[in-house]
């Protein structure tokens, strides 16, 4: 899997189905590095071109739930627009989160596509601030 210290983000395993897991110095990194961790299980993300821009809005009654919303947010707009994104901006105020998505149109001969995620779960879902400082953000997304 890929090298937290390089990326920001890592997997880990769960059954048949796949853990992601964004670190960050700040809440927003780690929000931001999850999105990356969910895309990389699909495609590597040096193949998706930043070439057009979405942003979305979430709201959730603590950090993890807004996690959850916010990556069920990305899966959705890859699913309706048929689109995969590696690039990730997270602003975080209060409950409410406004994210900004950057990729390119599905390209299957290029991209060869190896997972449809379904949807972020409750399940190893946990954010929180370490003893570093530092910031963990993760959930299994069911494949």
């Amino acid at each position: 899997m890929a090298e937290t210290q390089a990326t920001g983000w890592d997997h880990f395993p769960h059954e048949g189905d796949v853990g992601v897991r964004g670190h960050g110095d700040t809440l927003a990194e780690a929000f931001e590095n999850a999105a990356r961790a969910l895309t990389s299980i699909i495609v590597p993300l040096d193949l998706v071109e930043q070439r057009e821009v979405v942003t979305v809005t979430c709201e959730g009654s603590d950090p993890d739930y807004l996690l959850l919303d916010w990556l069920n947010a990305v899966i959705f707009e890859m699913a309706t627009r048929g689109a995969l994104f590696s690039g990730f901006t997270v602003e975080i105020t209060g409950n409410g989160l406004r994210g900004e998505m950057r990729g390119e149109p599905v390209d299957v001969t290029r991209h060869e596509p190896s997972v449809e995620p379904k949807g972020a779960t409750l399940t190893e879902l946990r954010v929180a601030q370490g003893v570093d400082g530092r910031w963990v953000a993760q959930c299994v997304v069911d494949v």
